[in-house]
């Protein structure tokens, strides 16, 4: 197992103990890289193209001032190809004698696979982490064809070419299941060769780690091999700078160059569509004054960003979007206090728990304080124990203590219009992720196994940050209303939203004081694709638009029972994701 970092340091050791400062800079992978820059490149999208990021890092490995390089992934959808592209691009920045850090909220295998290229492997603190193998399926068509009574007649030059088979046959032939087995054996060779090489991790070491990394935390992924470190984004460059002492350097200070990318230009205003683009910009505020913030978590709780709620869709509170929060409240010395605002019936573990660190360490420099909206349930609760007093309407919902995990295959309907599967794994737990199988008893257990620390971690949480709470009383997924979480100690007070903000400028002293609202408002941008999204086509029904069908079903179910529906689909594709969630029951009330 890979036990050290930098393997480079012999040769610059001698140049990290004259460098007064350790200059790093931040590589952000984001999105889809585009092949070549496309036509909206006039309206300010600077997104890199594969080529770009590649001539970043060695531009990076060029720059005789800088002494280390983060690669963040954030949100990339990253082929092997890309992620290889890419990875040796990293190695030419160590080989050129400079660190390489690798920085992520999730690890899936993507991330894994271009961690491996780097020194350092850095999980975001309370992130996840996921290594299940490669599993494919492939649908046969012939017997729903005959069904419907179309016939398909196609010929085929080549035994092993198969292209024609899932419309052809009710199974794959001898020779095409042998030519795509191979190519998966390839593949899933080819994944474990790479991070065996780049860990340092021997076959045994590494069929531990994918046995145990099917579903993990960060302290299992470290046991593991895989990645070095657990992190919170606010302290990654202390960390860093560990690091670097620990590998020779005796400098002051580690020195943040910023982002690299592409240079930024300045707009030129005689360009009339630089001009609109720049209308898109989200808003930037300033506080001029003693303020309290109000940080609000409305909505589902999901990793990645925050969207808003439209005409149809409910909101979403994504755990960077909060965390980037946190992060902009923490540097304003302007801000004294912070009420986070909760209305959540839960939704992501993991991002519930990535916000409960944000909130804990920023209570470790300014007063938070909690006020409960609507609800405050499973995912929004954990959050709120985060804060260190709670106040709830009489009417709040509170608890749901609780964990469920699970997903909903789709094989049953397919076998129904007489589709036929072949599912393909390779790696122990691969299979799991199949969306039309169901899982066994083993898999049962090992869902079981995670939920079982995850709730256990849960209940950590509200212990710790409700002294004297009994759990005996108030988990298990048990609800209560306001007055009665109070009696329980689950909340401090029954009080608005005004009394929780009167109440803590009176403990902070201030006779006067402005309330700014956390995350910022969304750009024009974000505004008008939330307000034409509900005009887009629908690819089913009889022409009617997206916007017309589910007004229909709302008129139809009533806003209550439309919602409910609409947030449990929410939660199916988030199970889609992660198999492990903090929500709780939707709850329909008849007038």
């Amino acid at each position: 197992m890979r036990t050290g970092l930098f393997p480079l340091v012999a040769m610059f050791s001698a140049s990290l103990a004259l460098a007064q400062t350790y200059d790093v800079a931040m590589l952000e992978v984001t999105g889809d890289p585009p092949a070549v820059a496309g036509p909206l490149s006039i309206f300010g999208d600077t997104s890199p193209t594969l080529s770009e990021y590649v001539s970043i890092l060695h531009d990076a490995a060029d720059d005789d001032e800088l002494e280390g390089v983060i690669v963040r992934m954030k949100d990339a959808t990253l082929t092997t190809s890309e992620i290889e592209e890419i990875g040796r691009a990293m190695g030419d920045v160590r080989d050129a004698g400079k660190a390489v850090y690798f920085f992520a909220e999730n690890f899936g295998t993507p991330e894994l696979l271009l961690g491996s290229y780097a020194d350092e492997v850095i999980l975001q603190q309370g992130g996840a982490v996921s290594l299940p193998g490669l599993y494919m399926e492939e649908m046969y068509l012939a017997d729903t064809l005959e069904w419907l009574g179309l016939r398909a007649d196609f010929v085929q030059i080549g035994d092993y070419k198969g292209a024609d088979e899932t419309i052809t046959r009710a199974s794959p032939s001898k020779a095409w299941d042998e030519n795509i087995s191979g190519l998966l054996d390839a593949m899933y060779a080819n994944m474990r060769r790479v991070l065996m090489e780049g860990r340092g991790l021997n076959e045994h070491e590494m069929d531990e780690a994918m046995d145990a990394l099917w579903w993990a935390d960060g302290p299992r992924a470290i046991e593991s091999g895989l990645i070095d470190a657990e992190v919170d984004l606010t302290e990654l460059f202390d960390h860093i700078e560990a690091s670097a002492r620990a590998h020779g350097w005796s400098g002051e200070k580690v020195a943040y160059r910023g982002e690299l990318g592409p240079g930024e230009e300045g707009v030129d205003y005689s360009n009339p569509l630089l001009i609109f683009a720049e209308l898109f910009q989200p808003e930037h505020r300033q506080t001029t004054g003693p303020t309290i913030a109000l940080l609000h978590i409305n909505g589902a709780i999901v990793d990645g960003d925050s969207t808003p709620a439209g005409p149809f869709g409910g909101a979403s509170v994504g755990s960077r979007t909060i965390r980037n929060a946190i992060k902009k409240i923490a540097k304003d010395e302007n801000i004294e206090g912070v009420i986070v605002r909760i209305d959540s019936p839960g939704g992501s573990a993991i991002a519930s728990e990535v916000i409960w660190q944000g909130l804990h360490r920023l209570a470790a420099e300014k007063p938070v304080w909690v006020s409960v909206g609507s609800m405050a349930a499973s995912g929004g609760y954990y959050i709120a124990v985060g804060g260190q007093k709670i106040y709830v309407d009489e009417s709040s919902i509170v608890g749901s203590i609780g964990v469920v995990g699970g997903k909903i295959s789709y094989g049953g309907l397919l076998e129904k219009v007489k589709v036929h599967v072949v599912g393909r794994a390779r790696g122990p737990h691969a299979a799991m992720s199949s969306p039309t199988g169901g899982w066994d008893d083993q898999d049962k257990a090992l869902i079981r196994e995670r939920m079982i620390e995850t709730y256990e971690q849960f209940t950590t949480r509200v212990e710790t940050g409700r002294p004297g709470i009994e759990l005996d009383k108030t988990a298990e997924g048990r609800l209560f209303l306001g007055r009665d979480a109070v009696a329980l100690k689950m909340a401090d007070e029954v009080g608005t939203l005004d009394d929780a903000l009167n109440d803590m400028a009176d403990t902070l002293g201030l006779d006067e004081f402005d309330v700014m609202d956390f995350p910022e408002p969304p750009s024009l941008d974000e505004m008008l694709s939330n307000a034409f999204g509900g005009f887009m086509s629908s690819p089913i029904g009889g022409g009617a638009s997206l916007r017309e069908q589910l007004a229909a079903a709302r008129a139809l179910l009533g806003n209550e029972r439309f919602a409910l529906l609409r947030d449990a689909a929410a939660m199916g594709a988030m199970l889609s994701r992660e198999p492990v969630l903090l929500t709780t029951p939707g709850i329909v009330t008849f007038r």
